[in-house]
C-alpha cells in the first residue's frame, strides 16, 4: 500500500529528482522581497504562456525514518486546463520498472503491467501524490499561491545539474494542509523544474524535470490508458 501511495498523485506544479547544487547567498531583505515578486511574475506569465509540456521526470522518495531513498525515471507529458479536475497528466515510469500514471477528466489512472493490475479513482486523491507535486508550479496562479501560503522565502540562486541556473523558494501553507512545507526551484524563464514536498514526518519527495519541452503538439487521446482484457482493475 506505501508503494502504490508512492505514485499515487500529481501535487504540482513543482518537479524533483535530488540535484546536485551551487549555492548562492541571498541578498538583503528589501532586495530579496522586490526578486520574489519578480520571480513570481515570471512564474505567473509562465503558467499562461504554457499551453503542454513534455520532458524526462526523475522522482525521489524519501524516507526519514530510515534515511532511505527510493528513485524513478521516466517520461511525462502535460496539457494545462481550466482548474485542476481538467488538467491532463501523464507520466511513464521506466526505471525502475514499467508503470503509467495518468490524470484526465478528474480521474486518475495507475497501471503496473507486471502485477496484470489497474488502479483508478478520483484525480484529488492523496494517493495521486506525483500529480500534486507537479501541480504546484505548473498550475497555480499567484492569488492561490497568495491565498494558501505564507510570503515565498527567498533560498538562493542555485544551479541544478545539467547547468540549469535556478531561484530556489520555499512556501510554507497559512492553513492545515497534509504537508510541512514545500520547495520549488525556478528557470529564469519562470519554469518550476524542480519540486520538493516534505510531510510533517519529514518524509519527502522531490520531483525533477529536464529535457523539457515547452508547447510541443499534444492530443487528449494521449493521456487516455488503453486496459487489456487480462488487466483487473481496483477502484479506489
Amino acid at each position: 500500500m506505501k508503494k502504490f501511495a508512492t505514485f499515487g498523485i500529481i501535487a504540482v506544479l513543482l518537479l524533483a529528482a535530488v540535484a546536485s547544487t551551487v549555492f548562492v547567498p541571498t541578498r538583503a531583505s528589501a532586495q530579496g522581497a522586490g526578486l520574489v515578486s519578480s520571480i513570481i511574475n515570471k512564474m505567473e506569465r509562465n503558467r499562461r504562456d504554457l499551453k503542454s509540456l513534455r520532458a524526462s521526470i526523475s522522482m525521489t522518495k524519501y524516507n526519514a525514518q530510515i534515511r532511505d531513498e527510493d528513485q524513478y525515471k521516466g517520461e511525462m507529458r502535460y496539457l494545462p486546463g481550466s482548474g485542476r479536475s481538467n488538467t491532463s497528466v501523464r507520466v511513464d515510469w521506466r526505471w525502475p520498472q514499467q508503470e503509467t500514471l495518468a490524470v484526465a477528466d478528474g480521474k486518475y489512472t495507475l497501471v503496473r503491467p507486471r502485477l496484470k493490475m489497474a488502479y483508478v479513482g478520483d484525480a484529488n486523491s492523496s494517493r495521486n501524490k506525483v500529480s500534486g507535486v507537479l501541480g504546484f508550479g505548473l498550475n497555480v496562479t499567484r492569488q492561490q499561491l497568495s491565498a494558501a501560503y505564507e510570503q515565498p522565502q527567498l533560498l538562493g540562486e542555485e544551479t541544478l545539474w545539467g547547468g540549469i541556473s535556478t531561484y530556489h523558494l520555499k512556501l510554507v501553507p497559512k492553513n492545515r494542509a497534509g504537508f510541512k512545507y514545500a520547495e520549488i526551484w525556478v528557470d529564469m524563464q519562470g519554469m518550476p523544474v524542480q519540486t520538493k514536498v516534505v510531510d510533517k514526518n519529514d518524509d519527502s519527495t522531490t520531483i525533477r524535470l529536464t529535457d523539457v519541452q515547452r508547447n510541443p503538439s499534444l492530443s487528449a487521446d494521449e493521456f487516455k490508458v488503453q486496459l487489456g482484457s487480462d488487466i483487473k482493475i481496483v477502484r479506489g
